[in-house]
């Protein structure tokens, strides 16, 4: 009884709803990262970048509502616990970016896809949780560490309302509802976006993911045994530590991450069967795999860089508006406009 309910079963259940919650943003919602940065380039829509928008300004305001009252503690999160490295945001998001654009999804979207039957979708998955492993702690972290060493934050933590509040001397909780408030607002004045209510219900289904997670885990981490970190969604390194666990679950214990990437699998899957959209696709075309593996891999590497991913940094950190959130996020979207401009456009001059 004692390990049906312990603390790692109860991480990994907070980690299973939230995921369960993206995966049917996912389907039934359309919010991708990729999609909406195509859609803002090539499809004269920005209608899914302000979901994106709207999720960000609901987890701004959600989070620190939550350290308002006492239930996170923002120097507990990784991103705010972290020397914030500017050069680091940059190319790995860059990196991460036009590995995206190459593989076609970033890792979330991979799931998500795998979740609707997307057999290439499992390439991806599988190359960018090896990738990520082999730059987090294998052959290449030595190098990556001796690059870009990630170094413990002191003093004030590395978040925009942190650093606000220090210098106006102003509650930080206050000022980062209120900057939370000014991303909603500016993200939601669109018609095109309440055009379709139910757009914003899955951008506030995916805040809602966000929040559990550091809810969730704040409270298993203040009243369980373990000490396990206060954490929410992210899928670079989560994704290579349920590949490890799926094939050594009977040594270690399950994870946050484990339950966070079968969640976001279940909840793209049940989306699909409700879309009537599932279908068993697999890769025809020997290029098309090859120009996956590589940006899985370059996927990879490019988020242990910039210490997350498009979700990670795009949604975990910017809801604590971590100062690396907004540099990693543009430098996602340069990544990717230059990797999606090389394969529609492929780098010819205009005439």
């Amino acid at each position: 009884m004692t390990d049906l309910f312990s603390d790692h079963v109860l991480v990994a259940l907070v980690g299973l709803f939230g995921g369960v919650l993206l995966g049917l943003a996912a389907r039934l919602g359309r919010f991708c990262t990729l999609g909406a940065i195509e859609d803002v380039l090539y499809g004269g829509s920005d209608v899914r970048m302000r979901m994106w928008g709207v999720a960000i300004g609901l987890a701004v305001m959600g989070s620190f509502a939550l350290m308002g009252l006492g239930w996170l503690d923002g120097g507990d999160t990784y991103y705010l616990s972290i020397r914030f490295m500017p050069v680091a945001a940059v190319i790995g998001g860059l990196i991460f970016g036009y590995g995206m654009a190459l593989a076609g999804n970033c890792g979330y979207g991979a799931i998500a896809r795998l979740g609707g039957g997307d057999l290439r979708s499992f390439v991806i998955v599988l190359v960018m949780g090896v990738s990520t492993y082999v730059v987090l702690s294998g052959p290449l972290a030595p190098l990556r560490a001796a690059l870009f060493p990630q170094v413990e934050s002191t003093g004030t933590a590395p978040g925009i309302a942190h650093g606000i509040g220090a210098a106006a001397g102003l509650p930080v909780p206050v000022i980062g509802m209120t900057l939370g408030a000014v991303i909603f607002a500016f993200s939601a004045m669109s018609r095109a976006l309440w055009a379709k209510p139910k757009q914003v219900g899955w951008s506030a289904a995916v805040a809602l993911a966000v929040l559990s997670g550091w809810a969730g885990t704040t409270w298993v981490a203040t009243t369980g045994f373990e000490g396990l970190p206060v954490v929410s969604h992210s899928f670079a390194a989560p994704l290579g530590e349920s590949i490890l666990w799926w094939m050594t679950g009977s040594a270690r214990p399950v994870s946050f991450a484990v339950g966070s990437v079968a969640g976001v699998w279940l909840g793209a899957f049940a989306g699909s069967l409700i879309k009537g959209h599932f279908r068993w696709e697999a890769c025809e075309d020997p290029r098309e795999l090859r120009r996956q593996i590589i940006g899985a891999a370059l996927m990879g590497a490019g988020a242990v860089i910039a210490l997350g991913c498009s979700i990670g940094q795009g949604l975990s950190a910017f809801s604590v508006l971590a100062l690396s959130a907004p540099l990693t996020f543009a430098a996602i979207f340069v990544g990717a406009a230059l990797g999606l401009r090389q394969l529609i456009e492929g780098f010819q001059p205009a005439e």
